[in-house]
């Protein structure tokens, strides 16, 4: 009998350490799965900021509607456009770019042709390019176009923060022909990479001019 009296006596005392091990136990589980999703919900938001930070400052999705730089660009053609470098340097000529229209709420994509503090000339289907270099004024030979004519005329003198835009297919764009000079301020980024449609992805060098090669000779 003392014997099962202390088997009895100390029965109870085995399950309240098996029900404080059980606790401990579901305790440290819960713990260490609110430390796995506070770990998921850290990542997702550095995740969300890094998106934010390279859709909103360094590269941005564009969707080209229209026909104006063809036969280079294509209506639903989906391009990646940087948007940091200009923050480094000035746009160069021959340079694909995407700008705030200065007559709506639009973005327009163009092809840089003239630069700051030249004068650029369109008449007889050509661009012609004055500054210090060729005071006389150079043909420009773009050879993107396929012997395509610049239709129009105008003479204007660019200010010191303005460019001279054109869309590549030059019998169906609306650009600086019609709405002027643009400022620097409205240049959004350059094309970067073409992405879709697949058969066509590429990234786009800068032209060669032979008002760039004049220019380095002198």
């Amino acid at each position: 009998m003392p014997e099962e009296f202390e088997k009895s006596n100390n029965l109870p005392e085995e399950i309240h350490d098996e029900n404080t091990n059980d606790e401990v136990y579901e305790k440290g589980f819960l713990g260490k799965a609110a430390l796995f999703f506070l770990e998921l919900i850290k990542i997702a938001i550095l995740a969300g900021i890094t998106i934010f930070v390279i859709r909103y400052f360094l590269f941005k999705p564009f969707y080209v509607k229209g026909q104006s730089m063809e036969p280079n660009f294509y209506e639903h053609d989906y391009l990646i456009i940087d948007e940091i470098t200009y923050r480094f340097r000035l746009p160069e000529r021959g340079e694909v770019v995407v700008l705030k229209s200065p007559v709506s709420t639009d973005y327009y994509l163009k092809r840089v042709i003239a630069l700051p503090g030249e004068r650029v000339k369109i008449e007889n289907g050509k661009v012609i390019i004055y500054n210090e270099s060729n005071p006389k004024g150079l043909i420009l030979d773009e050879s993107y176009l396929n012997d395509m004519d610049t239709s129009g005329s105008i003479s204007l003198t660019l200010g010191d923060d303005q460019y001279f835009v054109l869309g590549d297919n030059r019998g169906a764009s609306f650009d600086s022909r019609r709405f002027g000079a643009i400022s620097n301020e409205a240049i959004v980024g350059k094309v970067w990479l073409r992405g879709w449609p697949l058969d066509r992805v590429s990234s786009f060098d800068l032209p060669q001019y032979n008002i760039d090669l004049v220019e380095d000779q002198v």
